[in-house]
């Protein structure tokens, strides 16, 4: 087992790693917090000294396009409605429906957040009161991996901490965990202060799972084997959704925070003052900003010049940029402007982008789903003595994407009429084929059992196919007379 100290130099070489340091920039910027809060603005002084200027104006607003970007992601992946892991066995469908149903999709939003935010992301496992395993999504920026050599693929402790509290004398109160095949045990921490083992456990080290014994006092513990972390990378390298459009954010910002500067510190002209005798400009600019006022020699004077904002060039670069943001950032973006004529191919072609990183992404979350899958078979297999397999299993994901409602509707009516015709077709060749034929293609067409419709109709014998076929195209269409005869009359 790990030791205090070991654990604290473990956390703290986590948190300096370049992965670690490239998702917090990920994270920071997915809760709008960007660069742009920390610019300064600096001239050189008459001394020839770089200082801060905090005379002009320095606004700083954060435009979160990558929220927008990793929130489209995650919900047009999980925006179906219907299951995503599925099996033709009905009867193995209703278990998975059990483990896999709407608490499992809203914690793997999560986990999906977390690898298109930072490149990586975590759920862990664990027994709930039903006895089943069920699996919950872990803060990546918490968990550490720990290996007996770096080279080494295998797992062998896996650290997972959090921050619990904050006491009143502002004091951090950090949760440490540190799991092993066969159990876990707990430590806390205070502030930056020593890691202790944490005495307000009851069980502590504490088995994977831990059973009440029934009708008797006492508790006994289990192992899953394993340790309950598993991991989904969002690319080989854990790169997330965000470096390709860091800097074209970082320069929306920069673009869109000048242009208000610029309005801010322009809107009330460029003062040209004659005769100045005072030594302190910045005292002259403080009392033009404040009081509105200024002495002048007795020959002086104060002439308010107003310029016109060059604003196009920077609306154009903004434009530029936030085409560029959406383009590279691979999403849908809804305040694109088209000619008027939205089809559904328009539609499709504008979510082009997102479902290619879509589909990248699936093909890592479908690997990251076995591995949850096998376990959940296992308890299936051993809890009703079945023997199912991950190939019983598929993962279909149905993404929704908006319409047009009169496409659709012409599309549904051009379908309708197809079957129309084909039906027509059949009954007009059916004197010349055996009812079996003319059948068969009914059924196909209306996609019915063949099977059971000749089943139903040799138990219920009527008219030959053919001669009713020629009897209902001939038939003349009579109107319906109500069950009291009264024809022509409304409805009551």
């Amino acid at each position: 087992m790990l030791k205090p100290e070991e654990i604290s130099a473990l956390i703290q070489d986590d948190s300096t790693s370049e992965r670690k340091k490239s998702f917090g920039v990920g994270q920071r910027y997915y809760e709008g917090q960007h660069d742009i809060l920390s610019y300064k603005l600096y001239y050189y002084n008459s001394d020839g000294k770089l200082v801060e200027d905090k005379t002009r104006s320095n606004i700083k607003i954060c435009h979160p396009f990558f929220t927008e970007l990793v929130d489209q992601c995650v919900q047009y992946m999980l925006s179906g409605d219907d299951a995503f892991v599925k099996s033709d066995i009905p009867e193995l469908q209703n278990e998975l429906d059990q483990y896999f149903g709407d608490d499992f999709k809203s914690e793997l939003s999560e986990t999906l957040t977390d690898v298109c935010t930072g490149g990586f992301g975590y759920m862990y496992s664990y027994k709930n009161a039903d006895d089943r395993t069920a699996f919950i999504f872990a803060d990546a920026m918490g968990v550490v991996e720990v290996r007996a050599k770096d080279t080494d693929d295998h797992t062998q402790y896996v650290i997972y901490w959090y921050i619990d509290r904050i006491d009143k004398g502002k004091k951090r109160i950090k949760r440490i965990q540190v799991w092993d095949s066969k159990q876990v045990t707990y430590f806390v921490q205070v502030d930056d202060g020593k890691i202790e083992v944490d005495k307000g456990e009851p069980l502590n080290p504490r088995p994977h799972i831990v059973y009440e014994k029934d009708n008797e006092e006492g508790r006994y513990g289990d192992s899953l084997g394993y340790i309950p972390f598993f991991r989904i990378d969002n690319n080989r390298k854990q790169i997330s959704h965000l470096k390709p459009i860091k800097a074209l954010i970082d320069d929306y910002d920069l673009m869109a925070c000048g242009l208000s500067n610029n309005l801010v510190d322009i809107s009330e002209g460029l003062y040209v003052v004659k005769g100045f005798q005072g030594n302190d400009l910045e005292e002259l600019q403080q009392n033009i900003k404040t009081k509105k006022m200024i002495g002048t020699e007795p020959d002086g004077d104060v002439d308010i010049k107003t310029i016109d904002i060059p604003y196009q060039a920077r609306q154009a670069k903004l434009d530029i940029d936030e085409k560029n943001i959406y383009r590279f950032g691979m999403g849908f973006n809804s305040a694109q402007l088209g000619d008027g004529n939205i089809t559904n191919i328009v539609i499709k072609s504008r979510y082009a982008l997102l479902d290619l990183k879509c589909n990248k992404l699936e093909i890592r979350l479908k690997s990251f789903l076995k591995k949850l899958v096998k376990i959940v078979l296992s308890e299936i297999n051993d809890e009703y003595e079945t023997d199912y397999q991950v190939s019983d299993v598929y993962f279909e994901f149905e993404r929704e994407v908006m319409t047009n409602a009169a496409d659709n509707a012409q599309i549904d009516k051009t379908e309708a009429e197809t079957e129309q015709v084909k039906l027509n077709t059949i009954l007009n060749a059916a004197a010349r084929l055996d009812n079996d034929t003319v059948l068969q293609a009914i059924c196909e067409l209306l996609d019915l059992d063949f099977e059971d419709v000749k089943a139903l109709v040799e138990q219920n014998p009527v008219v030959d196919l053919n001669t009713a076929s020629e009897t209902l195209a001939n038939k003349p269409i009579e109107p319906d007379v109500p069950p009291d005869g009264d024809e022509g009359g409304a409805e009551g």
